[in-house]
């Protein structure tokens, strides 16, 4: 039945993807609020073939952040990717630069408002994410990191990139950790996906201002309270 199931959500979910990127590219001419829309509807189509063809549902716990504010979450599947524009209001993701410099898909996702990081690209790097970050947050826009940098399997428990403390440290802004366990139903990197129910808990809020290794271990701590 997983098979079926997972088989289905491809045949409807990929072309409907495929529709929302052709709507993208004019959206983008017109602004970064016609983009927003947009990634909206293709969010709430997500939404629907998860719940409705995977048989996939969420919990979540606490309260999504509103306004600007750093949200540090948990990054197991592409689930929480898509879900997390509908939990947040508008939120600017950090991503790889590679991503961002994709020819057109870059130009739209840029459109949009994300904030490309370059990991190898030292100092100079971090000014034109902080620069990007706090454009985002003068729309009062949350800023959504994966601080761990890439999706992992449930059970790993890797440590948090450089970055994000430097984000941190520079903006200033509370940091709202995410914990979750997508990647019991939807493994990375595989086809076929389970039903279920994925629980997200949205933690409270750390405040500005701790030292480095003070911020990393709280957050590493908080993101993986749903894997141990």
């Amino acid at each position: 039945m997983s098979a079926l199931r997972s088989a289905l959500f491809a045949l409807f979910f990929y072309p409907g993807t495929a529709g929302a990127v052709f709507l993208a590219f004019p959206a983008a001419l017109l602004g970064r609020e016609a983009v927003i829309r947009v990634t909206y509807g293709w969010a709430r189509w997500h939404r629907w073939c998860a719940a409705w063809l995977l048989g996939v549902r969420v919990r979540i716990e606490g309260r999504p952040p509103r306004g600007a504010a750093l949200v540090a979450a948990k990054h197991q599947s592409m689930f929480e990717t898509i879900e997390m524009l509908l939990w947040l209001d508008r939120p600017a993701v950090v991503l790889k630069r590679e991503l961002a410099d994709l020819p057109g898909w870059g130009w739209v996702a840029r459109r949009y408002g994300v904030i490309p990081v370059d990991r190898a690209g030292g100092a100079a790097a971090l000014r034109r994410m902080l620069k990007a970050a706090q454009a985002a947050i003068a729309e009062g826009r949350p800023i959504l990191i994966f601080p761990e940098g890439t999706r992992v399997a449930p059970g790993e428990q890797p440590p948090l990139q450089p970055g994000f403390a430097g984000l941190y440290r520079s903006l200033g802004l509370p940091v709202v950790p995410v914990a979750l366990d997508s990647g019991r139903i939807w493994p990375k990197h595989r086809f076929i996906k389970r039903s279920g129910t994925v629980t997200v808990r949205f933690l409270k809020p750390i405040s500005p201002g701790l030292s480095r290794p003070e911020i990393e271990g709280a957050v590493h701590a908080a993101i993986n309270e749903l894997d141990r």
